[in-house]
């Protein structure tokens, strides 16, 4: 089962430790974490279920591609990394 990793920083605001969890791609994985974790979605997805702006997701160590159905695919032993987009100069 793919295991999902959140930042400490977005780990500051919503608890939200490692989950190892069922799905083949991003929203499928996403969507395991957010039924336990309801809060976590309003921080990590919009109403649409789109990523929002200031989030990045990484599978294996590549960003996604598809920000807003999150139908990158993820293998069964993969990691999928989720964090806060910085920006600013």
């Amino acid at each position: 089962m793919p295991r999902v990793v959140f930042t400490r920083n977005l780990q500051r605001h919503v608890p939200c430790p490692p989950a190892t969890v069922d799905g083949s791609t991003v929203a499928e994985v996403l969507e395991a974490v957010f039924a336990t974790n309801d809060r976590l979605r309003g921080y990590v997805v919009d109403e649409r279920g789109a990523l929002r702006r200031h989030m990045v997701v990484f599978v294996d160590g590549c960003q996604v591609i598809d920000r807003a159905t999150l139908s990158d695919a993820v293998d069964a032993d993969g990691e999928v990394y989720v964090m806060q987009a910085l920006s600013g100069g």
